[in-house]
């Protein structure tokens, strides 16, 4: 056991924003996207949990090594190397899409503590966003980034639920393996949203500027837009962490897919509105413990991943309007930084306050990652490929055509769905 506790503290010393930034993107919004396509669609989306891998990886690694290489966030260097206009354009999607998750993700965590706890559901609201606001503000990075790790773990408990209901494993692996597309409406709206909560903007900007945090508190640089010295083993090491936290949440999110189909979608039950629904669900169909850790599950991971919501805007509003930035700097010395992580966490109340139907704007929120994904991969290929930003640590080939391949793919469907809208109307 000693020798178990000593190996997992090795590998969280290798691990950091790309471990981080993984966990984030199984937030409870996600959880939501996911357990929704398990329910409508039963094992029929488990191919996108692999065919996605490669694609996370290579778009990920590529986000981490401008940043840690340039020593600017994202934002900073689409600013300084292309279009102004198209990354005010994408400032504008991050917000309106990261705003929307935020508010999602304090609802779904205030209902889940209302439905283990009791107590009122605003009560819980407040609690939970005051609590992630202070955290952030208060918290030196390097104790900080340490909880994201821990709070990231939370999401085993989802797949220790998938083998407490009954699988059929032949099925699993069909799915898995032999994809398969439907060209209804309802069908690419779906997958668009697994696409747009799995490939997200966010975690574009959350790991570029992630790693330039960590090389200031590792003393590499002093602050924003100060260039590191960079050598091989820190580039492996980024690819290494990079790897581990897209398949730590790839395999989350196939664990859902899977315990959503096996025991919604098989049940009968394929119109869910929130994974507290999906919780409840479990309940008569796989007992208490199932239904116990799905909820705590999306507890753990929220306030993970709010954090990153709200850390990602902070960072790409910042660069945009040469803000001073950073969760390694003081209250004093980042106010409009933190403001604005603040206000956008503020807002996420107000969502929940205004009672808005959170579950049907978060699906469109997804969607609109989706589409807002595809011009931000296209120039991040660019970008990780330009020798006067990553130097003579360009992209590999294998890693550039799988980034390429994912793009088309995502265009393609955000075309199909477009063509679908206008034939209905």
């Amino acid at each position: 056991m000693t020798n178990f506790v000593v190996e997992i503290k090795k590998f969280f010393k290798k691990i950091g924003p790309g471990f981080i930034t993984g966990a984030a993107d199984d937030d409870p919004s996600g959880v939501a996207t996911y357990s929704i396509a398990g329910a409508q669609y039963g094992y029929g989306l488990n191919w996108l949990t692999l065919f996605l891998l490669p694609a996370m990886i290579s778009i990920q690694e590529m986000c981490g090594r401008i940043g840690m290489i340039s020593g600017r966030g994202l934002a900073g260097v689409i600013k300084k190397y292309h279009s102004k206009r198209l990354l005010g354009l994408s400032v504008i999607l991050l917000a309106i899409a990261n705003i929307i998750n935020i508010g999602a993700d304090l609802g779904i965590i205030a209902a889940s503590l209302q439905m283990i706890l009791g107590f009122n559901f605003y009560y819980w609201l407040g609690i939970a966003a005051i609590f992630i606001i202070i955290l952030q503000i208060s918290v030196p990075y390097k104790t900080y980034s340490k909880y994201l790790k821990w709070l990231g773990l939370s999401l085993c408990v989802y797949i220790i639920t998938a083998f407490l209901v009954k699988q059929d494993w032949g099925s699993v692996a069909f799915n898995t393996f032999v994809p398969h597309f439907q060209f209804n409406l309802a069908y690419i709206m779906t997958v668009i949203g697994f696409l747009g909560t799995t490939i997200s903007p966010y975690l574009f900007f959350w790991q570029a500027s992630d790693e330039i945090e960590e090389e200031i508190v590792e003393g590499k640089i002093k602050d924003f837009d100060y260039k590191p010295k960079i050598r091989l083993i820190d580039i492996k090491r980024m690819g290494f962490d990079t790897k581990a936290g897209m398949i730590f949440s790839n395999v989350v999110t196939f664990f859902i897919l899977l315990t959503t189909a096996a025991t919604l979608h098989a049940s009968g039950i394929t119109n869910i509105e929130t994974p507290q629904q999906a919780a409840l669900s479990l309940k008569p169909l796989a007992g208490n413990f199932a239904y116990l850790l799905f909820a705590v599950g999306i507890i753990g991971i929220g306030l993970q991943s709010i954090p990153v919501l709200a850390g990602s805007l902070g960072y790409a509003v910042a660069e945009t309007f040469n803000l001073k930035e950073g969760l390694s700097k003081s209250f004093s010395k980042a106010k409009a930084f933190y403001m604005i992580i603040a206000i956008a966490t503020a807002v996420g109340v107000i969502i929940n306050a205004l009672q808005i139907n959170i579950m049907q704007a978060l699906y469109y929120a997804a969607v609109v990652n989706g589409i807002a994904a595809v011009p931000l991969i296209a120039i991040i290929i660019k970008l990780a490929d330009d020798e006067k930003i990553v130097g003579i640590y360009k992209t590999h080939p294998v890693n550039r055509i799988i980034a390429w391949i994912v793009f088309v793919f995502m265009l393609l469907s955000v075309l199909i769905m477009l063509g679908n809208l206008f034939l209905q109307h």
